[in-house]
């Protein structure tokens, strides 16, 4: 059986399938960019807490190197750089409660930052040539994307006030799909799997843009209200510290989108929920990964599309599927070919979360679909999206 591990190592070494738009499994060196505009009078302080916050960064593993730069034009800009051996390691610190505690005494210096991450794909200098290429560990080839940004939201609300919550996150009316000449809202599909809530949004422009105009629309302020009480972790929308950390700590980013070679229509949405085994959650989502990349040019697949989104142990697979769900071979529709596949996901999967099917067994793949399978509450397409 091969290990995810094996396939990430064999994965630097290997051209990605044109079918993958966005991926962190190809095992390319990462550089991430962070836009911060400081408070006026605010620059030393935000100097003497990112020192400290470099200290501790320099021990996390994965971690290469970073830069702070000012502006010389205006100095309460500046850009934080850090590079990567790869981007799993970034994603798992970047998602941790002790990413969440280490950036806390930067907000108090803080007007506004923005993030952005990126593959190296190209670079001067370096090896000498004829060295070797995959040891520098460069994204071997451009990914053809189709304009689209994925992004999800996930938290859970208190036992028994699951049909509650569905009813106002069904209920609500649909904010502007427009946000400005460049940015647009193409759809939101919401599902439930017992009382964990996972909004996915697909966006063309601008994510951040969009997300802070879905924000300020007065018909999402109404439910995010509304849904407050019901919240496991508690939030006050109105105290931006408190809304910053919960929606930080929901951020549930997609880490692998695939579309497979053939022209269907749009297909039916559907969301499978993977827990992981605690720290396994990256690698199970790379198991996944692997796993849909190869289907894309099975014809027997009914899978058009997947995006897998994964923050810590909580691994969720969104898909398209052309036909009904209910009639499909059960390893399509989860992401598995055989049993030596079901056996190794298995040892990934959380047993607490009640997952715990045997792969032997007639029927185990049909349970775990079963199991997996969020509820729909809504699914809602921009008109000209």
């Amino acid at each position: 059986m091969t290990t995810t591990s094996e396939r990430g190592a064999g994965s630097r070494a290997r051209q990605a399938s044109h079918h993958v738009s966005q991926t962190v499994f190809d095992g390319s060196r990462l550089r991430v960019v962070l836009l911060v505009d400081v408070h006026d009078g605010a620059q030393q302080e935000f100097l003497e807490a990112y020192e400290q916050l470099c200290n501790q960064v320099a021990s996390v593993p994965g971690h290469v190197s970073d830069q702070l730069c000012q502006s010389i034009e205006n100095p309460s800009q500046w850009l934080i750089t850090s590079e990567w051996e790869s981007a799993p390691p970034f994603l798992a610190w970047v998602n941790s409660e002790e990413h969440v505690r280490m950036v806390e005494p930067l907000h108090s210096c803080v007007r506004d930052t923005r993030s952005l991450r990126f593959h190296v794909v190209r670079e001067t200098g370096g090896p000498a040539k004829g060295a070797d290429q995959a040891g520098r560990r460069l994204q071997t080839a451009p990914r053809i994307g189709d304009g689209v940004i994925r992004h999800a939201l996930t938290f859970t609300v208190k036992p028994g006030s699951e049909e509650i919550v569905a009813k106002i996150l069904a209920d609500y009316d649909a904010p502007e799909p427009k946000v400005d000449d460049t940015t647009r809202l193409c759809r939101t599909s919401l599902f439930m799997h017992g009382n964990r809530v996972v909004r996915a949004v697909e966006v063309r422009g601008d994510l951040l843009a969009a997300l802070r105009h879905v924000a300020r629309q007065p018909e999402v302020r109404a439910v995010e209200e509304a849904i407050n009480p019901h919240l496991e972790q508690d939030r006050d929308l109105g105290d931006p510290e408190s809304a910053r950390v919960f929606f930080t700590r929901a951020a549930l980013p997609a880490v692998h989108h695939v579309t497979a070679g053939r022209q269907e229509p749009l297909g039916e949405r559907y969301a499978l929920y993977y827990p992981a085994r605690p720290e396994r959650g990256m690698q199970l989502a790379e198991l996944l990964a692997h796993r849909d990349e190869a289907a894309a040019d099975d014809p027997r697949s009914p899978v058009l599309r997947s995006t897998i989104f994964q923050r810590d142990d909580v691994v969720v697979r969104l898909i398209d599927v052309h036909g009904a769900i209910e009639e499909a071979d059960p390893g399509h529709i989860l992401g598995l070919s055989d049993s030596a596949q079901v056996a190794e996901l298995t040892t990934l999967l959380d047993d607490a979360a009640g997952m715990d099917v045997a792969p032997s067994k007639d029927g185990s793949l049909a349970r775990l679909l079963v199991l997996a399978r969020m509820d729909l509450v809504t699914d809602r397409r921009s008109p000209d999206a």
